[in-house]
């Protein structure tokens, strides 16, 4: 039995890894040329993290990321709102989170990747089904390749599910986001911290992610589809983060304007299924979600292990997409719909103070809950 895997993201590299850990025949196609960098960072909480170690690559992602042991929720001074430290996830699971550059995370599972397996410059085109059950996919340059199943893990914009489900729908939050890397050292309070700062109607994040390397994000509301002027950027996030701790000022001017990327905070709308026969789709092409819980890669990280583990129990079973479903649906769509309503409280015009006020106040026996929950496998 033989997979093609759509995509070389996060997604469909982990997976990649994962069908060859249990010595399962698959193909990956990715449109891109190659591998190039993306100037932001992701968390790889506990959940992520148990799937890399399956795969014998945490070490090297420790190596390359910075160990967050404490999350702070805090208003634009610094002063926190929540403040959890992660001794307790480090007991549960044998480690914390980990922030790291996504592009040093998407070359090193590229790398473990053998090169006979991975096709760069092959953009999917379309894919057709035969009364054998095979599937044939055509790649933009006109190239096919004939398949026994086909994976979708081709991102939010999927070109994959446009064709399986045509009727999916991606949902704008009302919220845009700017992303850096800044070349900064940070103070020893802060190195293994990660931090969100919470202000009026706009947000600003703060992590580590290796040594002299501050991944930052800014949110905003906004119109969709907007552009900035590059040579006024800079001056334009100085202005708009003024009242913050000036630690947000320094990273934004400590960023190289070209590291510094706008996209608008999106998510996919629920899908009443993720595959379809021989096709299913994977990580964000099946449950894209937006990012205000760090679990968007981790999804799709768990996704990987799942499948795999459904199809080294039975590869001949025509079932395994619907029971990777089955076992995946319920915990994805809890994050999805949480994400939502964290992203859209973090924007209040209004009740702000009683919204912290009410954060302040959470039980941290009932945060510690919530988290070991969503981190289990």
């Amino acid at each position: 039995m033989k997979y093609a895997i759509v995509g070389a993201g996060i997604g469909g590299l982990t997976t990649a890894l994962a069908l060859e850990k249990i010595g399962v025949d698959y193909e990956i196609f990715e449109k891109a040329p190659k591998i190039d960098e993306v100037g932001a960072g992701i968390w790889l909480a506990p959940n992520a993290l148990s799937v890399l170690q399956y795969l014998d690559v945490l070490d090297e992602v420790k190596v390359k990321g910075n160990t967050i042991n404490q999350i702070t929720l805090a208003q634009a001074d610094l002063a926190p709102i929540s403040d959890n430290d992660q001794d307790f996830i480090e007991e549960e699971f044998g480690f914390t989170t980990i922030a790291i550059h996504r592009a040093a995370l998407q070359q090193l599972l590229f790398d473990k990747i053998p090169k006979e397996k991975i096709h760069l410059g092959k953009g999917f085109q379309s894919y057709e089904e035969h009364p054998n059950g095979n599937i044939k996919v055509k790649f933009e340059d006109d190239t096919i390749i004939e398949t026994n199943y086909l994976l979708g893990a081709d991102g939010i914009h999927s070109k994959v599910r446009k064709q399986l489900f045509p009727e999916s729908k991606i949902r704008y939050s009302g919220q845009t986001c700017w992303r850096g890397v800044a070349n900064f050292e940070m103070t020893s309070e802060f190195q293994h911290r990660g931090m969100e700062l919470w202000g009026n109607q706009i947000r600003f994040g703060i992590s580590k992610i290796a040594e002299n390397k501050v991944y930052w994000f800014a949110v905003a509301l906004d119109s969709p589809n907007q552009k900035d002027n590059r040579d006024q950027l800079q001056q334009k996030l100085v202005e708009m983060f003024k009242e913050f701790d000036p630690i947000v000022t320094q990273l934004i001017l400590s960023t190289p304007i070209e590291k510094i990327v706008r996209n608008d905070i999106i998510d996919l709308a629920l899908l009443d299924h993720w595959h379809h026969d021989n096709i299913c789709l994977i990580g964000d092409a099946a449950h894209a979600t937006t990012p205000n819980m760090g679990q968007g890669g981790a999804q799709a990280i768990e996704d990987a292990y799942y499948l795999s583990k459904m199809i080294v129990n039975d590869q001949g079973n025509k079932h395994n997409f619907k029971i990777f479903e089955g076992k995946r649906k319920k915990k994805v769509t809890t994050i999805v719909n949480q994400s939502w309503s964290t992203g859209k409280m973090a924007h209040w015009k209004y009740g702000q103070g009683f919204r912290n006020f009410v954060l302040k106040r959470v039980p941290k026996k009932v945060l510690q809950k919530k988290m070991i929950e969503m981190y289990q496998i």
